[in-house]
């Protein structure tokens, strides 16, 4: 199939503003593939040091057979109902290697933490960091240099690119990621989400909201929505990097152990010399692309929209916002799983998952299927859906949907565009994700109201005074403006906790909208939410000047976010500066104090908020 020209377009830009850096990152990557293996050539007392641990049995594999050494990163905690899982994943991988004359270490464990115990409290202006902290750890598990081959455990929100760009700046090897699936269907996120208005209005007490999340967050796994833990294993589908159909199999099914084996197996072929897959050769600027069409083609979380700038950018590879716009006007979508829709991931995967996604898109030309991915039948391979036959894993097409409520081919999509929209204008640059947003919806016009934290908002809500000034200023709605939520002035938390509120004043006919320099991920669903706004206000960008009472106009169909202000009195307005108490309590108490160089060096939102990068 012919690429679609809009598609090879990007990706033909995307490799000219990438010469320079790509370049670099790929004659770093050659001198470390040309160094002899560590292992064997290290000093004997840093030999012993490497090994002293192991069973003996696999000491002589390593020393004497010189057999291959696969390392281990874990993001293992129990903490993370995704995670805890991992746990038991080394030893089933060390039995697998052994099986093959290898041998596997747990090089060492990141941080994971869990955005949705920390949501809406001081933790969560860690939860951006956590990334590149995860980076960090990568890097120091697998800097003791004594492997040939890598394998990556981890599921969630940052701990999925956080392992990425750790596993990229090792580019030189190769490296299969291995996730633990979601948990099992419990109470449906549309009846959680109505519990959470209920509760935002004070109809039903803590009892009863405590009850309905219990039974929807229930057991090990992912959350069944498909938020950012969800988007990252359909992103890694896309990019080739897992065992194919590994991403939505639950914990205990029987499939789960048997592709857990298949990863070291996968991973041990390529070190076997059998093929050339180093991933930082897997990631290249047609794997990102592949990686962005499959975020638009099922209505994935806005996160990546910052993440995979940074994921793109530790492999040499420059990407902004323009290039998902440019995509998103030509991949359709093909996907309806909650916020966009009312199936969770579960009914995703039993109606073909990201198999039938991956098929219909490679069928399409909306993916380059002629890239290097750790498997030797190259993306075609991830267009099948995985099965157990006779205890073997045998792979069947995906050439059907089970349900067209929640997949559709590309002939029929839910939508011919992706649903996201980059929105421009005095106000600076943001993006909004329009897939789950009634189209009476895509255009607002109100007056604004500016609020300095995520609690300013809601105790306008519960007091009232919200609808109160939809009532009375003559525009039936308000314009939401949180600012000071940037990854400088407070490490960019999500924002989840605003969506009931908001939800049920638009339920009750307002007009209302949230722009914030904050994240929402996939939790903004139906409300309209200029989000990832840059430049953040801390770093003197326009949502710095603008005042409560100032008109907004949010176009998602023409891509305008303007404060309709005279421009000379915009031009002369002077920026506001964060309340000084606000600004120390940011960096204060429960570790934050160990960040303030993350949010020091942090670069803007487009840009990855990336902490290791200079200006």
């Amino acid at each position: 199939m012919q690429i679609h020209p809009v598609l090879q377009a990007v990706t033909d830009r995307i490799r000219a503003k990438s010469a320079a850096t790509r370049s670099d990152y790929l004659a770093q990557l050659d001198a470390m593939a040309q160094r002899p293996p560590q292992m064997r050539s290290m000093g004997c007392a840093n030999v012993a040091h490497a090994v002293a641990g192991v069973p003996v049995n696999d000491k002589l594999r390593i020393v004497e057979v010189k057999g291959p050494n696969v390392g281990i990163v874990t993001a293992y905690n129990d903490v993370l109902s995704a995670h805890a899982p991992l746990q038991r994943y080394p030893d089933i991988l060390k039995d697998e290697a052994r099986k093959h004359g290898a041998t596997a270490q747990v090089a060492g464990g990141v941080p994971a933490m869990c955005d949705g115990v920390t949501q809406g409290m001081p933790g969560m202006e860690l939860s951006l960091f956590s990334r590149d902290a995860i980076a960090m750890g990568t890097a120091v598990a697998l800097t003791h240099d004594t492997f040939d081959a890598a394998l990556m455990l981890g599921v969630c929100d940052k701990i999925v690119p956080g392992l990425l760009i750790g596993a990229l700046h090792f580019g030189h090897l190769p490296m299969v990621f291995v996730p633990a699936g979601p948990m099992t269907s419990g109470l449906s996120n549309n009846d959680k989400a109505k519990v959470r208005e209920l509760a935002a209005q004070g109809l039903v007490g803590r009892e009863k909201l405590l009850e309905a999340e219990m039974a929807a967050y229930h057991d090990a796994g992912t959350c069944t929505f498909y938020g950012t833990a969800n988007s990252n294993q359909m992103l890694l589908e896309a990019m080739g990097l897992h065992v194919p159909g590994n991403a939505f199999i639950n914990p205990e099914d029987g499939a789960r152990e048997l592709l857990t084996r298949e990863a070291m197996r996968t991973v041990l072929n390529i070190t076997a010399g059998k093929r050339f897959a180093p991933i930082g050769r897997v990631v290249d600027e047609r794997c990102i692309v592949n990686a962005m069409v499959a975020l638009l083609a099922t209505g994935g979380s806005t996160n990546h929209l910052i993440h995979w700038v940074a994921v793109a950018r530790a492999a040499g590879i420059v990407i902004d916002w323009n290039d998902f716009e440019q995509l998103s006007s030509v991949v359709p979508l093909l996907a309806r799983v909650y916020p966009n829709g009312a199936a969770d991931v579960n009914q995703f995967q039993a109606a073909g998952g990201p198999g039938y996604v991956i098929g219909q898109l490679l069928a399409a030309g909306l993916m380059h299927g002629d890239v290097l991915t750790v498997r030797p039948e190259g993306l075609a391979a991830y267009a099948t859906v995985p099965r157990v036959e006779a205890g073997q894993l045998v792979w069947q097409a995906a050439t059907e949907s089970g349900d067209d409520s929640v997949l559709r081919p590309v002939s029929a999509p839910f939508s011919p565009t992706g649903g996201l929209k980059l929105l421009t204008g005095n106000l600076g640059r943001s993006v909004i994700k329009v897939s789950a947003v009634p189209l009476d919806r895509h255009v607002l016009r109100a007056p604004a109201w500016v609020f300095d934290s995520q609690d300013a908002l809601q105790a306008a809500f519960k007091s009232g005074a919200l609808e109160e000034a939809c009532q009375t200023n003559g525009h039936n709605g308000v314009v939401c403006v949180v600012r000071w939520q940037g990854p400088q002035a407070n490490g960019m938390p999500e924002l989840h906790k605003l969506t009931p509120p908001l939800a049920v004043l638009q339920g009750k006919g307002y007009q209302v909208a949230l722009v914030t320099d904050g994240r929402m991920s996939g939790a903004s669903g139906k409300v309209p939410a200029a989000i990832h706004v840059s430049p953040e206000a801390l770093a003197g960008g326009p949502l710095a000047k603008i005042e409560s009472g100032d008109m907004v106009l949010l176009d998602a169909e023409t891509g305008i976010m303007q404060a309709e202000v005279d421009a000379a009195v915009w031009e002369a307005r002077p920026l506001a500066t964060i309340p000084a108490e606000q600004l120390r309590a940011n960096g204060r108490g429960l570790g934050r104090e160990l960040f303030a160089g993350f949010r020091r060096n942090a670069l803007s939102a487009e840009e990855g908020a990336c902490t290791w990068l200079s200006n």
